[in-house]
Order: structure tokens, then C-alpha cells, then sequence
């Protein structure tokens, strides 16, 4: 069912794009939406692809968008509840206490794509997308599913995965509690360096802070991945190598291999995090593999 009430908007954010909010039953915190943001363009002869953001993060790679319509595709981002244009005052910046709240929010994405998508998703939003591929409601619209530098395990040393596991225990029973200095702000700090633009009110340099409810809501969906998963389409799943700086390439390669039978594993030495961030060069050889892999999956699919 459609669980969007309004009409298609201008993006208050990106120039040329629209918006259309999805309301939700309210949750724990109150109200809840998440935004669907697309590229309006003519034909799109390959299909559409929803694209799901990552952590402390929300939709602003417009270069990415362009580039989906210029191969034939039409662009769908989502800002999950919570997170960027959906954030609400009320409500505790990226929090869950389960990713399979964000079900609901990509299938009101996909009911009103109206069709089957490429699903796609970076760091969180990769968990959350192979998840949801794996056992989602409208599972059998995805067609195929690019993982962009997968959130599959902690990049900690192993005292520090000591403490984790101790905080997502208290987090059981007082979610809310929070570090505000866990999450490094080198990162963001780079991509500014870089010349990337964003809202830095939506993607602070050290995030929101980091729930202990929502350290026991990843570990959980740590467990289901390297348990295995059974996911029926294609699979493309891409990593740095040292130079992620946020994750470790090694947890990505071990447990992408546990997502299902159709896997395609492709590294990309020098680039960052979010790999369509990265130097020009990379980027360009990013997309250059990742469409000619979407084509050969979705015909093979079809």
C-alpha cells in the first residue's frame, strides 16, 4: 500500500529534483515520515534504482543521479525516518531499535516507484537493503541489489568490541543513552576538503552521536548476515581497501559472500568510504563497472 499522502514537491534541497513525503503510524518518538526524492526525467528504458543512504547521512549526490538517467535509469533516493529531510524536532536523530523499522520505508518507496528496482545502498543503508532483499515484504521487486562499502561488521580493535557489546546490552534497557564522540569527523572532514557540498545540520562531521539502542539494532543485523542470507537476485557488492577509513575492506569481502548465490565482489583500491565520492578517476571506473554489471544482471534476471 502507498503510504504517501502528498503530492510531488520541489526539493528544498537539491535544485531540479522532487520530493514526495510518506507518513507513517507513529512510532516510539511520535510521528514519523521518510522522503522519497527522485530526478524527473523522460524515458527510462533500464527501469528505476532507490537509492538508500548511510549512517549519520541522507541523499545529496546529485553526480550519482545524473548519472542513472544518463544510462536510462530513473533516480529514487530515499531519506529514511529520521535521517535528513525526514528528521523531525521530536525525534532522535538516526535512531532505531531495529532495522527492520526501515521496512516499512522502502516498501512505501517501492509501491510508489510502482515497479521493480535496482535496490541500492551505502554502508547502513547497504545493510539495510540486503536485509530487506533478503526477507522484505516487497522483496520480489528487487531486481537486483548494488551494495556500495556494506556496514557488515565493527571496525574496532577488539577491546573496544568489548565495550560495544557491553553498551548494546545497557541499550536494551535504556536505548536512549548516548555517546556524542564515538564516530571520527576525519571523514566528513575530507569530503568537504574535497569539494563536496552538503547540509552539515544533516551530516554533521561527528553525527548525531551514537544511541546504545541503536548499537544493539546493528549488532542484531550483524548477526543475521554472518548467520547467511538467501537473497534471490543479483548481487554487487563493492569495496575500498585501507583507504576507507571508516570501515574494514576485509569484513565487507568475508561477509558479502554470505548474502546469496549470485554474488559479484569488486574492490577499488584509493577510494573512499562512499565510493562514488572518490577521485575522479575511481568514480568514473565505479560506474563504469557498476552499469555494465547492471546490465548483464537485470537481462540475466528478466
Amino acid at each position: 500500500m502507498k503510504a504517501g499522502i502528498r503530492t510531488w514537491q520541489p526539493d528544498r534541497l537539491l535544485p531540479g529534483f522532487e520530493a514526495l513525503e510518506l507518513s507513517f503510524p507513529d512510532d516510539y518518538d511520535g510521528a514519523v515520515t521518510a522522503t522519497l526524492v527522485r530526478l524527473p526525467v523522460g524515458a527510462a528504458p533500464r527501469g528505476a534504482v532507490l537509492y538508500v543512504h548511510g549512517f549519520a547521512d541522507y541523499f545529496f549526490q546529485r553526480h550519482m543521479a545524473e548519472r542513472f538517467a544518463a544510462e536510462g535509469y530513473a533516480f529514487y533516493a530515499i531519506d529514511l525516518r529520521k535521517h535528513g529531510r525526514s528528521l523531525r524536532p521530536h525525534q532522535h536523530p538516526n535512531f532505531c531499535r531495529s532495522v527492520t523499522e526501515y521496512y516499512a520505508d522502502l516498501g512505501a518507496a517501492i509501491a510508489e516507484i510502482g515497479g521493480p528496482v535496482l535496490l541500492a545502498g551505502h554502508s547502513t543503508g547497504a545493510l539495510i537493503c540486503a536485509l530487506y532483499a533478503h526477507e522484505g515484504e516487497a522483496r520480489s521487486s528487487v531486481r537486483a541489489l548494488w551494495l556500495n562499502s556494506a556496514f557488515f561488521d565493527w571496525r574496532l580493535p577488539a577491546w573496544k568490541i568489548t565495550q560495544l557489546h557491553l553498551a548494546a546490552a545497557l541499550g536494551r534497557f535504556y536505548p536512549f543513552l548516548k555517546d556524542e564522540k564515538v564516530l571520527r569527523e576525519d571523514y566528513v572532514r575530507s569530503l568537504l576538503d574535497e569539494g563536496w557540498e552538503f547540509d552539515l545540520s544533516l551530516k554533521p562531521p561527528l553525527g548525531f552521536g551514537v544511541y546504545y539502542g541503536w548499537l544493539g539494532a546493528m549488532t542484531d543485523a550483524h548477526a543475521r548476515v554472518h548467520r547467511g542470507l538467501a537473497i534471490d537476485c543479483p548481487v554487487l557488492s563493492m569495496h575500498s581497501d585501507e583507504a576507507d577509513i571508516v570501515l574494514d575492506w576485509r569484513h565487507i569481502a568475508r561477509w558479502s559472500r554470505t548474502l546469496g548465490e549470485d554474488l559479484t565482489l569488486m574492490a577499488f583500491p584509493g577510494a573512499v568510504h562512499d565510493l562514488v565520492l572518490s577521485r575522479p578517476h575511481i568514480r568514473e571506473e565505479v560506474f563504469r563497472q557498476l552499469f555494465a554489471w547492471a546490465e548483464r544482471a537485470i537481462t540475466l534476471e528478466a
